[in-house]
């Protein structure tokens, strides 16, 4: 085991605690497991080591690619730009309709990796004109340690923004140390209630996730959440009406509000999750006061358009990850009936009046 040290993506946890000689408590993400000497915790990427807790994934880059922000989805963030999207291996929880699972399914094998430095990850967002840096794909809490050098880096060398696409499962310990190395989006999925968790997700504690949307709006960084809504499991009414109405609660009626189509991967099968239920989610979002809700997965819908709620003028027309057109002013109010609308960042674009 102690072989793994040689290997650059091998380093130091930098969030756990010593229980006893034997035995440390990782405080990455809210399982906190308890890992006995040379046995990894449930993501798989940590690893008790002489009673030491090490990360085997520190710049182990599984996938990385210049992409839209809008992909994410964040629709309130930097609207038209592209950010530099990496990430690394395996997750903290267990969907079984996964979307990247042959990502967040896969162990890291620290030697078998590439590794990846801040300094190269910078280098090669600068190089490809990417303004922003995002970890995505599988789930970033993961890559904590290494993202936190990387989010400091770039701040000092031109990077605009740095966030995480994440199923937001992450310690508040953790969360407050990416913010303050310059983490400033978060985008959270909500799988559903406790119940969807346990069956469907290997378990979590959804309150613990909706605290943390909640804090990382307190400190700042801009939010949205998206939902998943999977047939069958979490798409009836009583369900989108318990996600809507803590979304109200936690982040308010400003933060944007996804409800996006699933289809069938990995171990799931279902059919792919009817329009109209997705439509039936947009609308009772608006009734309820969400000022901000979309569809996504469905191309081309007019639920994935951006309009001012107070005068329904269209602001920002998509398809699918594509902005099309840009109404919303410099100064970022509707340019009908002056309204002003929450846009984090510069609009990277042309604008149209």
């Amino acid at each position: 085991m102690s072989k793994l040290l040689e290997y650059p993506t091998v380093q130091k946890a930098k969030f756990y605690e010593k229980l006893s000689d034997n035995i440390v408590r990782c405080s990455l993400c809210e399982r906190k497991c308890q890992i006995p000497q040379g046995s990894k915790g449930f993501c798989k990427t940590r690893v008790n080591i002489n009673g030491e807790l090490y990360t085997l994934v520190y710049g182990d880059i599984s996938a990385i690619e210049s992409r839209p922000i809008e992909v994410k989805p964040f629709f309130h963030y930097w609207p038209g730009s592209t950010a530099l999207t990496f990430s690394t291996w395996s997750c903290n929880l267990d969907c079984i309709w996964c979307q990247n699972f042959h990502l967040s399914k896969q162990q890291p094998n620290p030697i078998k990796t590439f590794y990846y430095s801040p300094e190269k990850m910078v280098e090669l967002a600068l190089y490809n004109g990417d303004i922003g840096l995002c970890a995505s794909f599988q789930e970033p809490t993961l890559l904590s340690e290494w993202a936190i050098s990387l989010f400091k880096l770039a701040k000092t060398k031109g990077i605009k923004y740095c966030c995480y696409v994440s199923n937001g499962y992450m310690t508040l310990e953790v969360l407050k140390a990416l913010y303050e190395a310059g983490m400033d989006g978060l985008k959270i999925d909500i799988k559903g209630n406790n119940e969807t968790y346990e069956k469907y997700c290997g378990g979590a504690d959804v309150e613990k996730i909706w605290r943390n949307a909640r804090e990382a709006k307190r400190m700042g960084l801009h939010v949205e959440i998206v939902n998943l809504v999977v047939r069958d499991v979490n798409d009836d009414e009583e369900t989108l009406k318990w996600v809507i109405e803590k979304h109200l609660k936690e982040v308010g009626a400003e933060t944007p509000l996804h409800f996006t189509r699933y289809f069938p991967a990995y171990k799931f099968d279902n059919p792919p999750t009817k329009v109209e239920v997705l439509e039936k989610a947009y609308e009772m979002a608006k009734r309820e006061g969400v000022l901000y809700p979309y569809i996504g997965n469905v191309e081309g819908h007019k639920y994935e358009n951006t309009y001012c709620p107070s005068c329904g003028e269209k602001l920002i027309q998509r398809y699918g990850y594509y902005v099309l057109r840009y109404r919303i002013t410099e100064s970022n109010k509707c340019p009908k009936c002056s309204a002003n609308i929450p846009i984090t960042g510069k609009y990277v674009g042309k604008r149209f009046g």
